[in-house]
């Protein structure tokens, strides 16, 4: 594959996350967007690793690498956010908190 055919399967899926993420009220599926988009961006790390000619070779691993580690712990918080929401409402829907309004 050349690195446009990586750009458009990333775009593809970062488009996808987005629209996921501005469409959906359902609090599981904008999580799942996330990190759609946050895969899309380590695809980019890794396929401009691959086809650059300046640095090491291993410079988009790493960085795809801590990529994860925050979608990791994006996931983790959002898990424990969604529960407390869930406990307090009765709903994962995104537009059901709505104590903070004034």
């Amino acid at each position: 594959m050349t690195l446009e055919q990586y750009l458009i399967v990333s775009a593809l899926v970062f488009g996808l996350g987005m629209f996921t993420v501005i469409a959906r009220r359902n609090l599981i599926a904008v999580l799942i967007g996330i990190e759609l988009m946050l895969n899309s961006v380590t695809l980019n790390f890794v396929a401009f690793s691959r086809f650059s000619n300046v640095g090491s070779l291993f410079d988009g691993q790493i960085a795809a690498v801590f990529v994860m580690a925050l979608a990791v712990a994006e996931a983790a918080v959002g898990l424990g956010l969604l529960l407390a929401l869930y406990r307090r409402f009765g709903s994962i829907d995104s537009e059901t908190p709505d104590t903070l309004k004034g």
